[in-house]
């Protein structure tokens, strides 16, 4: 990797650490650090304030009014590796408050699958983000029946057969959608965390991962069918009248890049990875922000995010990977 392009991660990594951060964003920023340069002082640092702000059930990153269930999970499989690198005897502790959290005490419907928030009645959703969020950490922590069972329940409620697409949002009481669009990082979140949970599996689980993969390869053929020729998707990926937006490029570029280094993925992807990546990078501006992602505070319109700050060093980490002789442009 050329001098030009570590300057570009590094500018965008330190545009990532100045933004606020919520729960999900303080899991998805350490996840980013920890696979493009493993465990670092910059990564057992995001664990410390992290495990600073657990609430009493053991949720992590807690800040405010956050009543997310699964957000705080984000960080959970960083913790794990942080805990064994450091032997930290907090860090470990407070990934098996999270798990008990997750796996016994946090809201879910009938069937044992994930509630989005831990508010009232009113608020029984499953939303599609809940597959970055969660299995990753179930499977690290070694539960991967859990891990299967939430990625198989958010699938039967919110998964597109013919369209090959994941809908936003599930109302459990209205027992419809909360919000039936195809946005786009919403497949972005779950493309990149069915491709960590892949990569976490060993070969006692071949048939769990032959499952995932498959799935996997739906959701990715569904969701290229409407990348733009710029490389980039609409925000609602087959409504055109949405925002031309840049995140789901580098979620999709990751998920490509990691799957041809594993193996499970045809070489004759990275194609499309590419002109995601291209596409991303003409999107960094000179303060190292990712232009025109689905942008916070409410994530309605155009802006920036640290997620979006995230999966560009995510995105950069598995092409390394994939190509670690090769300059980064």
């Amino acid at each position: 990797m050329d001098n030009m392009q570590t300057g570009l991660i590094e500018k965008v990594k330190a545009a990532m650490l100045c933004i606020q951060r919520l729960s999900w964003e303080q899991g998805v920023a350490a996840q980013a650090i920890y696979e493009l340069e493993g465990v670092t002082d910059d990564v057992i640092r995001l664990c410390e304030a992290a495990v600073a702000r657990s609430a009493p059930d053991g949720r992590l990153s807690v800040m405010e009014k956050n009543e997310s269930v699964n957000d705080p999970a984000a960080i959970g499989e960083v913790l794990i590796a942080a805990a064994g690198h450091t032997g930290r005897k907090d860090f470990r502790e407070a990934a098996d408050k999270l798990y008990h959290y997750i796996k016994y005490t946090a809201p879910k419907t009938e069937d044992g699958i994930l509630y989005h928030f831990d508010a009232d009645w009113s608020r029984h959703q499953v939303w599609v983000d809940a597959y970055y969020m969660v299995p990753p950490f179930l499977c690290r922590y070694g539960d991967v029946e859990e891990a299967m069972k939430q990625i198989k329940g958010f699938r039967k409620y919110l998964y597109n057969e013919r369209m090959g697409l994941l809908s936003h949002i599930w109302d459990d009481n209205k027992k419809d959608f909360g919000r039936k669009d195809f946005w786009g990082v919403g497949n972005g979140w779950a493309l990149a965390g069915i491709t960590r949970v892949i990569g976490l599996l060993d070969e006692k689980h071949k048939e769990e991962r032959d499952y995932l993969i498959n799935y996997l390869k739906d959701l990715l053929h569904g969701c290229l069918t409407f990348q733009r020729d710029d490389g980039l998707f609409f925000d609602v990926l087959d409504d055109p009248n949405s925002f031309i937006e840049t995140n789901m490029a580098q979620m999709l570029a990751y998920t490509i890049y990691r799957g041809v280094k594993a193996g499970y993925l045809d070489g004759r992807y990275v194609i499309f990875a590419d002109k995601a990546r291209e596409a991303a990078h003409k999107k960094v501006d000179q303060y190292g922000f990712v232009r025109d992602v689905c942008g916070m505070p409410m994530f309605d319109k155009p802006g920036i995010a640290a997620e979006g700050q995230a999966f560009f060093l995510l995105m950069e980490a598995a092409r390394k990977q994939l190509r670690p002789d090769e300059n980064g442009e």
